[in-house]
């Protein structure tokens, strides 16, 4: 319960818990826990904005997505990303919606799917038009079940298309 709510993306079984006789009673007792004390987990943006220096545009626009889906009660935040840096940044502080990263890379996927209150999803390999792509992002999460059609969501997307480490967009829609 302490690992969630200091906000630590996964917690695992270790020494004798993971090797007892009752893995399975283990970990349903660990997911048990573990929902219980994020119910416990609030959003406090407004605090972890203040006094900060953001050094970094992929941090700046993580922060800047973070700060607008609190504010507008969006129904999810979707990052579209190779190397998975702006969903890491959006998952270091809690908006209170879910977040979606959407990329071709399966290492990313894996690597993300560690990631708290983040859920990667496959996208096929990036669209050289920005519109095209945003609009294959959106499809992607209502295909996913993850928002509906006219439900308000946050995207955020790198310049050029396709280039990691290029975060530097964001759109509301």
């Amino acid at each position: 319960a302490n690992a969630v709510l200091d906000g630590t993306d996964a917690v695992m079984l270790s020494a004798e818990t993971a090797a007892g006789q009752f893995p399975v009673r283990t970990v349903q007792t660990m997911v048990r826990i573990c929902v219980e004390a994020e119910k416990f987990h609030k959003p406090t943006l407004e605090a972890d904005f203040l006094n900060r220096t953001f050094t970094r545009i992929d941090q700046s626009v993580a922060m800047a997505a973070l700060f607008t889906a609190r504010h507008l009660e969006v129904n999810c935040i979707a990052a579209l990303t190779e190397s998975g840096a702006t969903a890491l940044w959006i998952s270091r502080l809690n908006a209170g919606v879910p977040v979606y990263a959407l990329t071709p890379s399966e290492r990313s996927r894996r690597r993300m799917a560690l990631y708290r209150d983040v859920l990667p999803l496959a996208m096929e390999r990036v669209h050289e038009d920005r519109d095209v792509l945003l609009a294959m992002a959106e499809q992607s999460l209502v295909d996913a079940g993850a928002v509906n059609k006219g439900d308000l969501i946050v995207l955020t997307v790198g310049e050029p298309v396709g280039q990691p480490g290029g975060t530097n967009t964001m759109k509301i829609v």
